[in-house]
């Protein structure tokens, strides 16, 4: 998958969950054919940054949603012992990218 191509699916994810902008079966399509290190990561994000947030109800809700269906479950299993993700998790703070550096930053390293 091209690099660009693989950094708009992933933003699609995490804006679809985030702002509820994809419709859950296409969203269940893109979580299906995503990378298991950047759909653990994507997930991480998403509940480290609403954490704390009002709006945390909404999109916990529908990571519990996604990550109830068993490919998903299995994925982020997967994806939790990636090198990258460890990169990550030494390297950077969830807290400290917006969504796009985030994700231009994983992609990066996962096609480097």
């Amino acid at each position: 998958m091209a690099y660009e191509q693989q950094q708009r699916e992933a933003l699609r994810i995490l804006e679809g969950i985030e702002n509820g902008t994809t419709s859950a079966r296409d969203l269940a399509e893109l979580v299906d054919d995503a990378d298991p290190a950047l759909l653990y990561l994507i997930f991480r994000w998403l509940r480290k940054r609403y954490a704390d947030h009002p709006n945390s109800d909404t999109v916990i809700g529908k990571l519990v949603e996604l990550g109830n269906r068993g490919a998903v479950a299995a994925k982020m299993k997967e994806g939790q012992s990636d090198p990258v993700v460890a990169w990550f998790e030494d390297a950077y703070s969830y807290r400290d990218l917006d969504a796009k550096a985030f994700i231009e930053l994983i992609v990066e390293k996962l096609e480097s």
